[in-house]
């Protein structure tokens, strides 16, 4: 499958899940050539297709396309100009997600095992105007680190290795916002215990080769 009908493929599964709304949220691919393929400024994911693919250079400048670049650009080149280990970048608003985003609540809370050791840190970024420098600025305390970015009043940016472990990312982000919405409203959630954590980080490094990124954070 080419990268472009990879792309496509993953936008059209974003808008299913309701991950994003008419013309929400940007997602990107890094190409053998150090070259960018983003989705184009104003069009609904689920209607994507090879065409609305724009490429461009680590500047933004466009290389192929006649479509306009999605003004979110800049999310997506930061990631890939500051992280050699990812080749993805998908922004969304998922509903959950985002609803924590936006409350004075925080994911970034060691709940359940499976997302500490899939996902890691969930930081809140400070709110900062779209498309500008200064949400770039609220990325930066958290971008050697972090898989994923909460934007403040805003929405989500997933990075991975490649764009299906950057959409799994965003899917497990908003079923575990789900889960820990509903437990609130049962009388809160029981965060794993300090010594269990070791326990678990230490199965992870054993077992399946994992070193949990800036794992003391949690323990605290």
């Amino acid at each position: 499958m080419s990268l472009k009908k990879e792309l496509v493929e993953i936008c059209h599964k974003v808008y299913s899940k309701g991950f994003v709304a008419a013309y929400d949220g940007n997602l990107s691919l890094r190409t053998p050539d150090n070259t960018v393929l983003i989705t184009r400024s104003g069009v609904c994911k689920g209607d994507v297709n090879e065409k609305d693919i724009v490429e461009i250079d680590y500047d933004g400048n466009l290389i192929s396309g006649s479509a306009k670049i999605s003004t979110e650009n800049k999310i997506h080149l930061f990631l890939y100009q500051n992280r050699n280990d990812v080749n993805a970048v998908i922004h969304c608003h998922p509903v959950y997600t985002t609803a924590i985003a936006t409350s004075r609540n925080i994911l970034d809370q060691p709940v359940f095992p499976e997302v500490v050791l899939t996902i890691g840190r969930i930081p809140l970024c400070e709110y900062a105007t779209p498309s500008t420098d200064g949400l770039i600025e609220s990325m930066k305390p958290f971008v050697d680190f972090a898989s994923v970015f909460l934007l403040q009043n805003h929405g989500v940016v997933a990075a991975g290795k490649n764009i299906t472990q950057a959409y799994f990312f965003m899917e497990k982000l908003e079923h575990t916002a789900k889960i820990l919405i509903n437990a609130e409203l049962l009388g809160g959630t029981n965060k794993i215990p300090a010594e269990k954590l070791l326990e678990l980080y230490s199965i992870a490094e054993k077992t399946y080769g994992l070193q949990i990124r800036d794992a003391n954070k949690f323990i605290e």
